[in-house]
């Protein structure tokens, strides 16, 4: 017997044994009953409540093994808001505001167009490098998928002429992804829980730019997994003193004795994409010339 005998599969591969479904099924009320669909192939049975397990590691494995393939080793992950507008956009977002508090707000954000700027940089930065170890890229650009600051680092990614990842989310209202993900690399998640859980698997450096609550709680969570040892240390590059700590007072919280003075140390304040970029090789020691 040859090896080639050996190692042959000896069942059909699930794509085959529905193909034979298809072709040799016969219409009849038996066929034609849901419960004769594959279980795999049974969409309404895959979202009963009780598959609830079973979905979960379904967008835990369909994301791992497509950025496998993809040949990603790691990323770097831009977290921020999606309501900043871009420069070449303010004008136009200051000409929306059809109230005296609408127009304050926009021109709030407006203010904050540099950091679009900055994000755009940084994703263009990083991709320009384009670090391969072990035959795998590292620090491909990775953001939720969405615009604003999530489309800035893709963006910066597109302008360096490379591959981004865009972890997108199902919401009530439209969200659609940016248009300068990759789209191999567009992923859509029903559970926050899962696409916060793909943002961290592959992240060996983060920028957190201003942003809302979404923006915080994938901030905190981060931080509070390396503050209790969950996930070790890689550079957290906090864009925007001014905002943030208007949002967090951090050194209250150590005086308070509610986090340790040391924990203020879990991140870097930073407003250039040039000086986060720093930090990242320097924590690694890569050389981009």
């Amino acid at each position: 017997m040859t090896e080639k005998e050996l190692l042959n599969r000896k069942f059909y591969k699930a794509e085959q044994e529905a193909g034979f479904d298809e072709s040799h099924a016969k219409t009849t009320p038996q066929t034609q009953s849901a419960s004769y669909k594959l279980a795999f192939r049974d969409t309404e049975f895959l979202l009963r409540e009780e598959l609830r397990p079973v979905r979960f590691q379904l967008e835990l494995l369909k994301p791992e093994m497509l950025l496998d393939e993809a040949g990603i080793g790691s990323t770097l992950v831009v977290y921020g808001s999606a309501r900043i507008p871009a420069p070449e956009d303010v004008d136009a977002a200051l000409a929306s505001a059809t109230t005296p508090e609408r127009k304050a707000q926009v021109e709030r954000l407006a203010a904050k167009a540099k950091y679009y700027a900055e994000a755009r940089k940084l994703g263009k930065i990083a991709s320009e490098c384009a670090v391969v170890e072990k035959g795998m890229r590292q620090f491909v650009i990775c953001s939720g998928g969405g615009p604003s600051i999530m489309e800035a680092a893709n963006r910066g990614a597109a302008d360096a002429g490379a591959e981004s990842v865009g972890l997108n989310i199902v919401l009530p209202h439209e969200q659609a992804p940016n248009t300068f993900v990759t789209p191999r690399l567009s992923f859509q998640f029903h559970y926050f829980a899962l696409r916060k859980m793909h943002f961290l698997l592959r992240a060996r450096a983060v920028a957190v730019f201003p942003g809302g609550f979404g923006t915080l709680d994938e901030f905190l969570e981060l931080l509070t997994l390396i503050q209790t040892g969950k996930m070790q240390p890689i550079p957290i590059l906090l864009f925007g003193k001014e905002y943030w700590s208007r949002v967090i007072d951090f050194g209250f919280m150590a005086d308070e004795g509610v986090i340790n003075h040391k924990d203020l140390e879990l991140f870097h304040w930073v407003e250039t994409a040039d000086e986060a970029w720093k930090i990242v090789t320097d924590f690694y020691d890569v050389d981009c010339d």
